[in-house]
């Protein structure tokens, strides 16, 4: 069955380069050595490779909070991409203003992991420019939508945030102790009972 959905995919990729008369560019296989956020991962030989045509929640850097789904965004492209080898294909501006490359990023069986984040309600459709990936990325979102997943859900069908780790509270077994904590048997004074 996958391989029937990749040989689509791949179909309606070539008749869409063709209907656009843009040059989609692949690279060989490329590492990724991690992932910074939901749609951005590092690779060996590149560099920072920013994921073309979306847009995934913002992990909070410093005061910042996260956006929700920001930390499921990551996580989710880290199950699909870390420390494993994918190719790139590249068309139009291959630079963002970061210095980062901009890339659809496929997998070894031939699923654009873009399309998967969209798809999964984990990021949107950020296109601007007509692209030849545009109209599966936003099938995707249309897919998404319709069945609530991810950020699309709604207050009532949405799973609460995950919080980032400067909301979370200690358990009272990794608490210091208080001031008001009882002294052990051990090191308590011994006081003589008062005579009569």
């Amino acid at each position: 069955m996958q391989i029937l959905i990749a040989l689509s995919v791949a179909a309606v990729a070539a008749v869409q380069i063709s209907s656009f008369g843009t040059r989609v560019m692949r690279s060989d296989p490329v590492l990724v050595r991690s992932v910074i956020d939901g749609d951005t991962i590092d690779v060996t030989t590149v560099g920072r490779v920013r994921l073309l045509g979306i847009d995934a929640p913002e992990i909070g850097r410093g005061y910042d909070t996260s956006a929700p789904f920001a930390y499921d965004a990551r996580a989710r492209a880290t199950t699909l991409l870390l420390h494993r080898w994918v190719r790139l294909e590249q068309e139009g501006s291959t630079v963002d203003v970061y210095n980062r490359h901009l890339a659809y990023v496929l997998t070894d069986d031939g699923v654009c992991v873009n399309t998967v984040l969209v798809r999964e309600g984990l990021a949107r459709v950020s296109a601007r420019v007509p692209l030849t990936r545009l109209a599966e990325l936003q099938r995707a979102e249309a897919e998404a939508q319709a069945f609530r997943r991810g950020m699309w859900g709604g207050m009532s069908g949405a799973p609460p945030p995950t919080p980032g780790p400067s909301y979370t509270r200690r358990s009272k077994a990794s608490r210091p102790p208080t001031s008001r904590s009882k002294t052990p048997a051990s090191k308590r004074r011994k006081t003589r009972p008062k005579k009569p």
